[in-house]
């Protein structure tokens, strides 16, 4: 018999896709074969993962790492349903790793959501079949009123996989209690029967001052509180851009390290409209005495040593938009490090062709930031792999060597001229001080990692506070963080 238990939330960022996680990555280590499932995910985060037909598909970056968290083959069943938020309410629907196309909310649920919730079945009996566990992650709130008869993440994945609900209240945001109970009485009737038990989230402070509330809790509602979990961060990368800073905020990460600033080095991110895969630098901002700033496109770059261009699901827009601002006179003048991934790779190229298939754009051909000799033509034809390449370290990762791994998600086709150097296989280019690189997951190579920390700190005549780049574990602290959770069954057979 194959147990299923829901995570499901009060609200969006209460800590679901942590505790799915850590919860699978205790139950791996404990021998219980055990998958992570998420019917439908809204991020431009993904991860490029085996489809049912062998081919290449994505999948939702939590998702991924909740795979990587539970030991098991990372495959689309995990997050058969992605949804691509593009803008103007728009989002490209990817049903087992394919892309079917872009459509407004209202047409996705008028023509496209009965399609979406067949394929996310007949992913949960697959992983139903080959495991004892399935931990389904829900989607924002499942207490949606008005979404109650299409919430596919949480009030039919609950059915169809008769699962047990476990609702987590976060209590940073004030009115836990209240919270939880409220969710608790907007719930469909056999929804509500399925709750066996609520966990608290992010508390600070004594756990007995929490007692009263509890008892109360418990007494008005029969459901018992099986969890109060600390403030904690594993580390886990985040799953949608709403945790980053708006686009005219300038954010730090990393500064809680205990390395002094004069010891410090800072590597910028402009923060695009339309960024993707924002995650690939979360490494860098782990690493002691490195600081990740998320910029304003119209920041001056005083203060920053380094910079990353991200993915977008946009190029051409995202170029205008940093040319609107400013940034390409900025980095005209810029002489630190720079690593374009994806679509920042492309960005810096010197042009772009067949441009309006990738963006708003009129024009069919835009200059790029013309900082490596490479130049991309957009086609509608999607590149989804895993890849594994050799590192001959050049530029900003000098020194680099053995293999890298990650995944390629994009649109598009470079071309480099012949004497540019290479260092990460035939799609990457470099010079003395840029790379770019279709490369997703880059810098979670410890190798590549420590060769552009040393290059950055190089730049700036620093000597880095420590030798090693390498990080610890999420998944060990994540699976620590929900040890004390009760579950409602003996996961063990």
């Amino acid at each position: 018999m194959t147990h299923t238990l829901l995570v499901a939330g009060t609200a969006s960022h209460v800590g679901k896709s942590t505790v799915a996680t850590g919860l699978c990555r205790r139950l791996a280590r404990q021998g219980v074969s055990v998958a992570p499932f998420k019917a439908q995910n809204m991020s431009n985060n993904a991860r490029a993962v085996v489809t049912p037909d062998g081919d290449w598909g994505e999948v939702g970056v939590s998702q991924y790492v909740q795979v990587r968290a539970a030991n098991v083959a990372p495959t689309t069943d995990a997050n058969p349903v992605l949804l691509k938020p593009r803008g103007d309410g728009e989002s490209q629907l990817v049903v087992q790793g394919e892309p079917v196309g872009h459509f407004a909310a209202g047409d996705y649920y008028e023509e496209h959501w009965h399609r979406a919730r067949e394929a996310a079945v007949e992913s949960y009996e697959r992983l139903a079949a080959d495991h004892d566990v399935v931990v389904a992650e829900g989607a924002g709130s499942i207490a949606e009123i008005n979404l109650h008869d299409r919430d596919l993440a949480n009030v039919e994945t609950a059915r169809f996989a008769d699962a047990s609900i476990l609702l987590l209240g976060d209590i940073e945001r004030g009115g836990v209690f209240a919270s939880l109970y409220g969710t608790l009485e907007l719930l469909p009737d056999d929804l509500r029967e399925r709750v066996y038990g609520v966990a608290i989230t992010k508390f600070r402070g004594d756990a007995a001052l929490l007692e009263p509330g509890i008892e109360e809790f418990e007494r008005r509602t029969d459901v018992p509180v099986v969890g109060v979990l600390p403030h904690d961060d594993p580390g886990l990368p985040e799953e949608d851009s709403l945790s980053l800073p708006s686009v005219d905020e300038r954010a730090l990460l990393g500064d809680d390290d205990g390395v002094s600033p004069d010891r410090a080095v800072t590597v910028g991110v402009p923060r695009l409209p339309h960024v993707s895969n924002f995650t690939d630098v979360d490494p860098l901002a782990r690493v002691p005495g490195v600081r990740v700033a998320y910029l304003p496109l119209d920041a001056t770059l005083d203060g920053v040593d380094a910079l990353v261009l991200p993915g977008t699901k946009n190029t051409v827009d995202d170029l205008l938009a940093l040319r609107e601002a400013g940034f390409d006179d900025a980095l005209a003048t810029f002489s630190g490090p720079v690593v374009g991934i994806c679509g920042g790779y492309q960005m810096l190229g010197e042009r772009l062709t067949n441009a309006a298939v990738e963006g708003t754009g009129r024009k069919d051909t835009l200059r790029g930031f013309g900082l490596l000799p490479v130049e991309t033509r957009f086609t509608r034809e999607k590149e989804v792999r895993q890849v594994s390449v050799d590192v001959t370290g050049t530029g900003p990762i000098d020194g680099a060597t053995g293999t890298a791994s990650g995944y390629e998600i994009h649109v598009g086709r470079t071309s480099q001229t012949p004497s540019v150097g290479r260092p990460l296989g035939e799609q990457s280019a470099a010079t003395s001080s840029v790379l770019g690189t279709y490369l997703h997951g880059l810098f979670e190579n410890e190798n590549v990692r420590a060769a552009f920390c040393d290059a950055v700190f190089r730049s700036t005549g620093t000597s880095r506070p420590f030798a090693s780049s390498e990080l610890p574990s999420p998944y060990v602290d994540a699976a620590d963080l929900v040890d004390g959770i009760d579950l409602p069954f003996d996961p063990l057979p």
